[in-house]
């Protein structure tokens, strides 16, 4: 389906305070696009502006390069899916699948054949004349789907909509949400929360904060890249560790201290303050025999061990009091670790990266005098 391109400029709502603040975004035609945040970041306003149900403080929104900013709900080309699913409960499911069709006066024809086949996209043609109490909650978000999709929307906008659900449900309707996309080929814009959904389905997503966008792009860019502390926090489970940048090599890469020990960094080491972050995810995390020679490798022991079914999650203290998550393979390859099993942690250096933001000497209430004389102390050490 053609058609389905959004272009957010200098996108703005203010109602007490800035819940959207100056937002510039493209979304592309057929793009699944999502919007990731906590609560209060500004990505269901977002949404409800692109919607229809808030109007901009400032700013447009274009529509296939028409500005919809001060059209009506009901006149724009979109349709929304919530959380709650809202179908109305004393109506069968061929029913709340035909009630737009049927507010639009389309004749009883074609909306028999759009509503039938609404309903094979989301594999619910059996469960017709049931009503909503009478299935599961993956059943009545599919009824939701496709009550929106029937109207042939050229957006389709999602609410956390599988936010009700149980995780092993969430889990099966991520694939097919995507697979239903690619199949009817309009764009989606997903708002949630979940890192886990956004990395699973989107095509680009865009992380926020206080109403801005931090970062967009690809997820496997952003989770591999993140711009700072905060999305390296947010997307997914990071090992942040304070560290001080003592000298700086060619291209991206740095030398850190933590404590005492010197760890070689391959990426970000061009664009970080003295002080900074390194990040490591848990998964390129490894550990060795205690006493294995080699760069980057500290001193470290097992704290804890927590079995997650094909992995392990260890919780290692590091010789400098640093706590670091790793995930263990339970491939039957790996020696049998317990709690207080002294061992070496490996930080490749290509698998760490420096990062802005967190925890400054103000947080600190450190002295800023004193702070230098420690890093001009590093660097001479």
């Amino acid at each position: 389906m053609a058609g389905g391109r959004v272009e957010l400029i200098s996108l703005t709502k203010r109602f007490t305070e800035v819940a959207v603040d100056s937002i510039d975004l493209t979304i592309s035609s057929g793009e699944f696009f999502s919007l990731l945040g906590p609560s209060g970041c500004g990505k269901t306003t977002t949404l409800r502006l692109i919607a229809g149900f808030e109007q901009p403080t400032a700013g447009r929104i274009l529509l296939d390069d028409v500005d919809v900013s001060g059209v009506p709900p009901h006149k724009r080309n979109v349709n929304t899916v919530f959380q709650s699913y809202a179908l109305f409960p004393f109506l069968t499911v061929f029913d709340n699948v035909a009630f737009g069709l049927r507010n639009r006066r389309v004749d009883k024809k074609e909306t028999a054949r759009r509503v039938n086949e609404a309903l094979d996209l989301v594999h619910l043609r059996p469960f017709a004349k049931r009503r909503p109490g009478q299935l599961s909650g993956g059943q009545q978000q599919r009824v939701a789907l496709a009550r929106a999709l029937v109207l042939q929307p050229a957006v389709l906008l999602l609410d956390e909509p599988l936010g009700a659900l149980d995780a092993k449900l969430r889990r099966s309707l991520k694939v097919e949400l995507k697979a239903l996309q690619e199949q009817v080929g309009i764009t989606f814009l997903y708002v949630t929360h979940d890192q886990e959904e956004a990395l699973t389905m989107s095509d680009r997503l865009a992380v926020m904060r206080d109403g801005k966008i931090v970062q967009l792009g690809v997820p496997h860019e952003v989770y591999e890249e993140p711009a700072d502390t905060y999305v390296a926090d947010f997307l997914g489970v990071s090992n942040l560790m304070p560290v001080d940048v003592i000298s700086r090599g060619p291209g991206d890469s740095c030398q850190v201290k933590l404590g005492e020990f010197r760890l070689e960094v391959e990426h970000g080491g061009a664009a970080v303050p003295d002080r900074a972050h390194a990040v490591i995810r848990p998964e390129r995390v490894r550990v060795e025999e205690f006493g294995s020679p080699g760069a980057n490798r500290i001193p470290a022991m097992v704290e804890r061990l927590v079995y997650l079914g094909s992995s392990t999650q260890v919780i290692l203290r590091l010789a400098p009091g640093v706590e670091l998550q790793m995930l263990l393979q339970n491939d039957g390859e790996h020696g049998q670790l317990t709690q207080g099993t002294p061992v070496h942690a490996f930080l490749a250096p290509d698998a760490l990266r420096v990062l802005a933001g967190g925890v400054q000497a103000a947080d600190l209430g450190e002295d800023p005098a004193d702070v230098e004389a420690e890093r001009d102390a590093l660097r001479a050490s």
